[in-house]
């Protein structure tokens, strides 16, 4: 299905800016926004915000497995120091 709509200036540019970060067409971009529901703009401005956000998204305990954050943490720093 094809649909034209008239976007404000401002808008495109503020959609092709977000686009050329991911290295997305405008309208590739666009089909991406519309079918994952995300809202320009709604972006999360304080860590409070932000954890309410990964709570909402289900991000928030889908790693059971690490008890201790801190510790998994640290596991992952040493692991990358130790890269060759």
């Amino acid at each position: 299905m094809s649909i034209a709509i008239e976007l404000p200036m401002e808008l495109e540019s503020e959609l092709a800016g977000e686009a050329a970060q991911l290295g997305l067409s405008l309208p590739e971009y666009i089909l991406r926004v519309l079918s994952t529901g995300v809202v320009i703009g709604a972006r999360p401005k304080t860590g409070s915000e932000l954890v309410d956000y990964w709570k909402d998204e289900g991000l928030i305990g889908t790693r059971p497995d690490i008890t201790d954050s801190q510790a998994h943490a640290r596991q992952i720093r040493d692991r990358a120091e130790q890269r060759p």
